[in-house]
């Protein structure tokens, strides 16, 4: 019993806390410029013909900016244009474009389907891979809600988009690790910062922002969150008049960690930029280490609801885990032994496996995961559930020592009535 308890500690405890880099390795990555219209077979000509380009210069991905599916005039029409993300034609070609040319492709905010309510859809990013396959989507959570009478602005997003409710995990790809969002969230910095604890590299806002607000702040805004985050910041953007009543400002921006603009697509459209990832960030984190300056003793930010898988209706692959138990819950609640936790404790969540604020922490880190469905024995969760566990465990403790700037963990599982301190499995 003993070993078996030494070999499962040191199976979970081999948590990689530092990324590997290799010296003076580059990515070579390109923005992409575009004037979307209604016509959605004009606009994926024009994504077409920019990867067939971009991909001659040696890139290993290209980011396209939101809307790069379709920008309509009006409500209705956008309404009637959005598709599914796994049916629908334009994903389809997405996907099969990075396959063609073996390339990673981050696209969009694209409008996607909302199939429980017709009158809303999803501005949802989505990254691709080289084989043509989905890896991450993330929904944009703040909608931009502007009307400026003076400057002739009104963009009310929320009269027929549904907001996202989570923040996405940063994604592992060849150029680093992707923290994905979309256009007005670069405005909220508690959105960056959470994904910089986690441990992005690359920070993306594919956008269509508007003429006015970009004159004024894009620049500004972008470069902040490139420096305050010490990320590379990737920021493709749409340009000119789509329509009478829309224009966008353009000037499609990588930033590096230092706050340098590295490419700047100016105002013109189609078109692309290309630039390199390299590993500067590791000297800007080294020489000026902001996160370690934290005052985690003073002040701090916790993510309430966190994603690190495909959500189902995104997978071709991932199938939902039909369990019966007469333990299964619902509800604003979880239940942890016999004690409900609400959802207001947990920070973050999949499918399967919660985490959640301990009601006397020890000492400040000190939280708890579980499985959602209440289980006697760790031998009793399934393959998939034991999977998502162990990933969970890995996850909050990479995201515990960023925030408490700890550089070792006291991992232990609790497994079985006896084992604990108070909580124990009532049949």
């Amino acid at each position: 019993m003993r070993s078996w308890t030494v070999s499962l500690f040191q199976q979970i405890s081999r948590v990689q806390v530092k990324r590997q880099y290799n010296t003076m390795v580059s990515k070579r990555i390109a923005i992409c410029q575009m004037t979307s219209v209604a016509d959605k077979d004009a606009n994926l000509s024009v994504v077409s013909k920019l990867v067939r380009d971009a991909t001659k210069d040696n890139v290993q991905m290209i980011f396209f900016p939101e809307a790069c599916d379709f920008i309509c005039d009006n409500k209705q029409d956008a309404l009637n244009s959005a598709e599914s993300i796994l049916t629908g034609n334009t994903v389809k070609k997405y996907r099969e474009l990075a396959a063609e040319h073996n390339v990673w492709l981050s696209m969009g905010g694209v409008h996607e389907k909302d199939e429980n309510n017709p009158k809303k859809l999803f501005n949802t990013h989505i990254i691709i891979n080289n084989n043509g396959e989905i890896v991450q989507t993330y929904r944009k959570i703040h909608l931009f809600d502007v009307e400026i009478p003076e400057k002739n602005i009104r963009l009310k997003e929320s009269d027929f988009c549904t907001p996202g409710n989570q923040i996405v995990a940063p994604v592992d790809s060849p150029i680093g690790r992707i923290g994905l969002s979309i256009c007005y969230d670069m405005r909220f910095p508690e959105l960056s910062t959470s994904l910089s604890i986690m441990g992005a590299e690359i920070l993306t806002y594919p956008s269509a922002f508007t003429y006015a607000t970009g004159s004024a702040h894009w620049h500004i805004l972008l470069r902040s969150r490139a420096i305050e985050n010490q990320c590379y910041v990737v920021a493709a953007a749409q340009t000119g008049h789509h329509n009478k009543k829309r224009r966008s400002y353009g000037h499609g921006l990588i930033v590096d960690p230092w706050g340098e603009v590295l490419a700047d697509c100016g105002d013109s459209a189609p078109n692309y930029q290309v630039a390199e990832i390299s590993d500067r960030i590791v000297e800007v984190r080294q020489n000026m280490p902001v996160f370690k300056h934290r005052r985690p003793d003073v002040y701090s930010l916790y993510t309430l609801s966190l994603r690190n898988t495909l959500l189902q209706e995104h997978s071709e692959q991932i199938k939902p885990v039909v369990i019966q138990t007469q333990h299964r819950t619902s509800g604003p609640t979880n239940v942890f032994g016999h004690v409900s936790v609400p959802e207001s404790c947990v920070f973050y969540k999949t499918d399967l496996t919660y985490a959640f604020v301990n009601l006397r922490c020890v000492t400040p880190g000190h939280v708890l995961v579980a499985p959602i469905r209440l289980v006697e024995r760790n031998k009793d969760l399934t393959d998939k559930e034991s999977d998502d566990f162990y990933r969970t465990v890995r996850l909050v403790q990479n995201l515990m020592e960023r925030v408490h700037e700890a550089e070792s963990s006291t991992i232990t599982i609790q497994d079985g009535p006896d084992a604990g301190q108070t909580v124990r499995v009532e049949n």
